[in-house]
């Protein structure tokens, strides 16, 4: 059954959807299959972003820790997953929570599907061999020079530069060494991608905190100070030389 058989289904046991003008009321919808209904247009929908997505049932069914059979089951509409579940899954397929209750499918709205994914990792390709390009000019090294620290070969390096070969990471953290750059120099910063990386690193760090710093930064009493902090962070070496024995001054 197609999605719009479904939803042509759907209306005609809505109330008042099969009562027409000067005809008797239509019998009283069935309870057991509007439910019935609504599982199976939930299970076009989940497919739907799921194929989109390029996932597989057992990557989902890993993800919100059921069996493969038991998320098949959702997509047959045979049952039907919790909120939660569908919240986990639209994080997880890249959809908003909202696609699973509407009446289009992602493929009808795009027509053929873009590999996003295959654009992504080209893209970013060209932009690390841009930043090793750049890192090395910066530093004054020639390829030749690079190759000989790292016994990558020249050619090698080269494609990398141009962006016609992804770098393989344990390269690149040799190659970032070379030219005294941290791997984190390469990472994406900006983007969907590169803020959530950023923000997932920040939380590491915040987490590393002894724990009076961290109740320190999270209490909103405390915002004043840490606008401080942040101020005295962005002064130039002299002016804070100046606060510095400001402060002496004042303790005397």
């Amino acid at each position: 059954m197609g999605f719009e058989d479904i939803s042509a289904r759907m209306k005609k046991i809505a109330p008042g959807g099969g009562a027409a003008k000067g005809k008797a009321p239509a019998k009283a919808p069935d309870p057991a299959e509007s439910f019935r209904l609504r599982a199976k247009m939930l299970g076009v929908l989940l497919t739907d972003a799921r194929r989109s997505a390029e996932r597989t049932i057992e990557d989902c069914a890993y993800l919100l820790r059921v069996t493969p059979e038991q998320f098949q089951a959702w997509e047959y509409g045979e049952d039907a997953p919790s909120l939660p579940q569908m919240e986990l899954l639209a994080y997880y397929l890249g959809v908003p929570i909202s696609h699973f209750w509407g009446t289009e499918t992602l493929e009808a709205k795009q027509g053929v599907h873009v590999d996003i994914q295959t654009e992504y990792m080209a893209l970013r390709t060209r932009m690390i061999g841009v930043m090793l390009h750049a890192a090395r000019e910066e530093m004054g090294l020639s390829l030749d020079d690079i190759s000989q620290s790292t016994s990558i070969p020249r050619d090698k390096i080269e494609w990398y530069e141009q962006g016609e070969t992804a770098i393989p990471m344990h390269e690149l953290t040799v190659l970032a060494g070379a030219l005294k750059k941290n791997t984190n120099y390469f990472l994406e910063s900006s983007g969907y991608i590169g803020q959530w990386l950023t923000s997932r690193e920040e939380w590491k760090n915040f987490s590393a905190l002894p724990e009076e710093k961290r109740r320190f930064a999270a209490n909103p009493r405390n915002v004043g100070f840490l606008e401080i902090a942040i101020m005295l962070s962005k002064m130039p070496v002299e002016n804070l030389r100046e606060v510095g024995a400001s402060i002496l001054d004042i303790t005397r």
